[in-house]
């Protein structure tokens, strides 16, 4: 059974959001000093590599304030764990993945849970600020066809200048959880177990996450196209 690891490596030079706290190691104890252990602090940014927002990292009411949404060490494992769908969107950088770019793979969506790779955030150490993100249009169709998660190969499912986030509210509307940061480049579209478990850390707005794809009997279907860019 083939394993796919979806993500990144996690060391200093792992890009964080331009302004967030980056991954810093503290060593307390060394056995290369002659200590009885080695131990180790870790300092960083919840949203780091691979990561599951929590909706408390987004959520809003009607008049713009919060609403007391979970955080991510209270969301359901389900959201996290399971068949998932992996399409390509041929998407041009700076641009939201909307219906047309999936092309003829929106329609072979079976499964709960969708990662949509758009290759626009090749390199976890060097953070471009062009990634591509979701469309609402899209987070509307995949809800409809009655998905409850979705992932995606960039930092965010909302472009990088966006101050309303009009994806993680339309993901909030319809209950849905939110995968950043994966890397996608190497797998195909198919179909896919999904284990991408975050961590139980209660209130907190999100968690790194190892996430890993696992090949499902009889293997991915074939033949799911990509739409070309607008």
């Amino acid at each position: 059974m083939k394993v796919y690891d979806i993500s990144p490596v996690l060391t200093a030079r792992t890009a964080v959001w331009p302004g967030d706290t980056p991954l810093a190691r503290e060593v307390l104890c060394d056995l290369a000093r002659g200590d009885s252990v080695t131990l180790s602090t870790l300092r960083s940014t919840v949203h780091l590599g691979a990561h599951a927002d929590g909706p408390n990292h987004y959520a809003l009411d009607a008049s713009g304030g919060a609403v007391g949404a979970p955080g991510i060490g209270e969301r359901s494992l389900e959201y996290y764990l399971g068949a998932c769908q992996v399409v390509s969107a041929r998407v041009g950088r700076g641009e939201r993945v909307r219906p047309e770019h999936l092309l003829g793979a929106l329609g072979t969506i079976a499964q709960r849970r969708v990662l949509v790779r758009t290759d626009t955030f090749r390199d976890p150490t060097s953070f471009n600020e062009d990634f591509a993100a979701l469309s609402v249009e899209l987070v509307d169709e995949l809800a409809r066809r009655g998905v409850v998660t979705i992932g995606i190969d960039t930092p965010s499912v909302d472009l990088f200048a966006s101050k309303t986030l009009e994806a993680h509210r339309a993901m909030h509307a319809h209950d849905m959880a939110i995968l950043e940061g994966l890397v996608l480049g190497d797998v195909p579209p198919g179909t896919y177990e999904l284990i991408a478990l975050p961590l139980r850390l209660l209130g907190f707005d999100a968690s790194p996450v190892r996430a890993v794809l696992r090949d499902v009997p009889g293997g991915p279907p074939a033949g799911i196209a990509v739409g070309s860019g607008a």
